[in-house]
């Protein structure tokens, strides 16, 4: 039972896998570019890892599963926030279509 739950895990995570390189390839600029890979990328590869884990359980694969998941949610955020902050920081603009500059309005109150 837990081996289909598994397959069901990873063919969720190639789905969301696919729709974030999708979100790659059609998004206008770095920044919503990044928001697709960040997002859609990482819960596709922790379902893919987890459904892994449910696949082989408490082996050495299985353990090292676990281990990717935490590293993989714990660094994600913070390389995308590092990425986005020194796009804006170089100079890179927004598409004309977004709303809000949450960098600017911070810079803004740095003066």
């Amino acid at each position: 039972m837990s081996s289909v739950i598994g397959i069901v895990f990873i063919a969720v995570g190639l789905a969301f896998d696919l729709f974030g390189c999708i979100g790659l390839v059609r998004l206008p600029d770095v920044y919503n570019r990044l928001q697709a890979a960040t997002k859609c990328v990482t819960l596709g590869t922790c379902s893919i890892l987890f459904g892994t884990f449910l696949v082989v359980g408490f082996t050495s694969p299985g353990i090292k599963s676990l281990l990717c998941i935490i590293f993989l949610v714990l660094t994600s955020p913070v390389s995308a926030h590092a990425i986005a902050r020194s796009a804006h920081r170089s100079g890179i603009k927004l598409w004309d279509g977004s709303v809000v500059d949450r960098y600017a309005e911070d810079k803004e109150g740095e003066i």
